[in-house]
């Protein structure tokens, strides 16, 4: 125990590996930052384009009149291979937990929305309207626009069969990219029927069990080799090109020619075109389907979804059958979208008011005035510790304060309030109790 041995010498090798290690978050996952971004090689995403994206979506959904809830994060295991069956595992941060209960945490929020539904469907008059912005967990390869979490928009309509819930729920997905700045040279939403592809298949295959794998190697043709999927087509008595050829057509269905009219009528038929190279690879799919892609075709698809009239009567085990449908929308795909067209707006910390505390003797009387701005709504700072005006002036111009306020006692003894507006550098006296009416003001008249 040699003390002028430098401390490092002290500590192991594997130490260090630990601490590092320990630095590191897992892989897949994100940290969100505040505005600026730390100066760094590694990934990092703002708190405040989530939060901003967030706030489109919250309002978006408002106004077409959806409800927000939530679910827990875990759910039983079986929740998840009851609809979508075993070979899910794989994809799935899954454990058995200390009551020996199989779980996992939410890949998807559909099927916590039917089981909710299925609970509690009485309680409310048909059809309902919900939104949701959970987090999710899938364990798989990592790619561009894809992460082993990610936050989701969910909108879902339960309860109705009319083929304008569609037409609705398109419309919100639409206004819903629309609201972040997107427009019709941004993004194309990709209508298709999975009815339309159950009668194309009932019409060259008799065997029902083989559908969910016919429908797997379709929804893959845009990712797979040619050669690849004419072999996998193969067994199942299809010839790619006819595969190919059925997607070509392009000719809506009586049902989605209805869906194209509602949307026609609101002025948003120009965001949407029949593709029924679009089939979702989820088995619960049942009537329209639907995705949003970039114009550009630089990503992922943006959002996904469709009618899956059956999962909530699956779910609940025959006790409760209610026609819904719904979409996703991940925030990853999004972010890059926004980030690449130059849509997100700056980040700035936004204060209203930086205190300035001159005078020690006065830091009560200071920290009232913190208090009464607080309480009008109003972001105000101040110095925690005493510090030199000009150090409390220049932490002002680093926050992005609008105002500081300093107090100052008067030869009569009582207090005036200097208000300084740091854009125009103009000064007004103030009594105290007057400032928080003044910077709420000047703040509604856009100054």
């Amino acid at each position: 125990n040699r003390l002028d041995r430098p401390l490092f010498c002290f500590v192991a090798p594997h130490r260090f590996r630990i601490l590092a290690r320990l630095m590191d978050r897992l892989p897949g996952f994100r940290d969100f930052y505040p505005e600026p971004l730390p100066p760094t090689k590694d990934e990092l995403w703002s708190m405040d384009a989530r939060n901003h994206i967030f706030g489109t979506w919250r309002a978006v959904a408002r106004r077409y009149g959806f409800r927000e809830y939530d679910g827990p994060p875990l759910e039983p295991l079986e929740l998840y291979t009851n609809k979508s069956g075993e070979e899910i595992v794989g994809q799935l941060f899954n454990f058995v937990d200390k009551g020996e209960r199989a779980v996992a945490l939410r890949p998807e929020m559909t099927p916590t929305l039917a089981r909710m539904a299925a609970a509690q469907e009485r309680a409310y008059k048909k059809p309902f309207k919900w939104f949701s912005i959970p987090q999710l967990f899938r364990y798989e390869k990592q790619q561009k626009g894809r992460k082993r979490e990610h936050f989701q928009l969910n909108c879902d309509i339960i309860g109705e069969m009319d083929r304008a819930a569609d037409a609705e729920l398109i419309a919100l997905l639409i206004d819903s990219l629309r609201g972040l700045g997107l427009t019709s040279t941004d993004f194309v939403v990709r209508l298709s029927s999975r009815n339309a592809w159950s009668e194309f298949f009932a019409s060259r295959c008799p065997d029902a069990s083989k559908a969910y794998e016919f429908f797997q190697v379709v929804d893959k043709l845009d990712r797979t080799r040619p050669e690849e999927s004419a072999a996998k087509l193969a067994p199942l008595g299809f010839k790619l090109e006819e595969v190919q050829a059925f997607i070509s057509s392009g000719q809506p269905t009586a049902e989605l020619q209805l869906i194209l009219d509602q949307l026609a009528a609101r002025g948003l038929r120009d965001f949407v075109r029949v593709d029924y190279g679009v089939i979702r690879g989820l088995a619960y799919y049942t009537g329209p389907v639907f995705e949003a892609f970039d114009i550009k075709g630089e990503f992922r698809a943006i959002c996904g979804g469709g009618r899956y009239d059956h999962l909530i009567k699956q779910v609940s085990g025959g006790k409760v059958d209610l026609p819904a449908l719904g979409f996703g929308m991940g925030d990853v795909v999004l972010f890059e979208l926004l980030k690449s067209r130059g849509l997100l707006p700056p980040f700035t910390a936004g204060l209203s008011a930086y205190v300035l505390i001159e005078d020690e003797s006065l830091r009560a009387d200071s920290l009232r005035l913190v208090q009464q701005l607080r309480e009008a709504g109003l972001a105000t700072e101040f110095s925690l510790t005493p510090a030199k005006g000009d150090k409390q002036f220049k932490r002002a111009l680093e926050l992005n304060a609008v105002h500081t306020v300093r107090l100052e006692r008067q030869p009569d003894g009582s207090q005036l309030a200097k208000l300084k507006h740091l854009k125009t550098r103009e000064e007004v006296p103030l009594q105290p109790s007057e400032v928080a009416q003044v910077i709420a003001a000047q703040a509604g008249a856009g100054k």
